[in-house]
């Protein structure tokens, strides 16, 4: 007969303490790779029942924004503080396409867009900030936004502001990285590991992801968070 081993039930117990605690501070998964389970998507056209094409779609592992019909797919959980790393191409004809972070209340610009901060992915702009209902500030902002009585969150008031680069965005057709890192009131964006844009004072800290359909077909191979609380 083997004597058991003492050391083996603390060992065990141990071990098993540590896999918990890693599995409580795994992050939220995003999106599986797979299909569109956890989000769901806001099309005006599809209003009443109407039978438009799918403006979002999962195909080959790829999620795919096919530009029309215009709308928002839209992250069922909110989050907060957090970095959001997405990978993104323009299959074709490149265009406009764009992240939208702290989103909440829904088409709250022109009947379409939802209040949110938005980190624009539109050709030769991305990392841009649009505002949409909220705000944020940056150290240029005169410089980078325009005069100051045409600012606004609203309508045809001044809500670009103008990222920090040119050249960070990869040849058309090849894949780029986007790092959007939410901290408290602060949003920065690095694209392809240059940081090309930083906001403070935003005036939300919280909401749902949003990823647009607006006219072109766009591409995410990887949409990954990750806590920093």
């Amino acid at each position: 007969m083997v004597a058991p081993r003492r050391g083996l039930p603390r060992f065990a117990a141990a071990l098993f303490a540590a896999f918990a605690a890693g599995c409580a501070a795994a992050p939220p998964r995003l999106w599986s790779g797979q299909d569109l389970a956890g989000w769901h998507a806001d099309v005006p056209a599809a209003d009443g029942g109407g039978q438009v094409p799918a403006s979002f779609v999962v195909r080959d592992g790829i999620l795919v924004s096919n530009g029309k019909s215009e709308g928002h797919l839209i992250s069922d959980q909110s989050h907060r503080d957090y970095r959001l790393t997405l990978e993104w191409r323009w299959p074709g004809e490149p265009g406009n396409c764009g992240i939208l972070v702290h989103t909440s209340t829904p088409r709250r610009l022109y009947g379409m867009f939802p209040q949110s901060i938005e980190v624009q992915l539109h050709v030769g702009n991305a990392g841009d900030f649009w505002c949409i209902g909220e705000d944020i500030t940056v150290p240029d902002m005169e410089q980078r936004r325009g005069p100051k009585d045409r600012w606004g969150v609203d309508g045809d008031r001044a809500r670009r502001i103008v990222n920090l680069t040119n050249g960070s965005e990869k040849p058309l057709g090849q894949w780029n990285e986007m790092v959007v890192e939410c901290r408290g009131r602060e949003v920065k964006v690095w694209v392809n590991g240059e940081l090309v844009n930083h906001g403070m004072d935003c005036t939300a800290d919280q909401g749902r992801i949003a990823i647009q359909a607006e006219g072109a077909v766009c591409e995410f191979r990887k949409l990954a968070i990750e806590s920093l609380r």
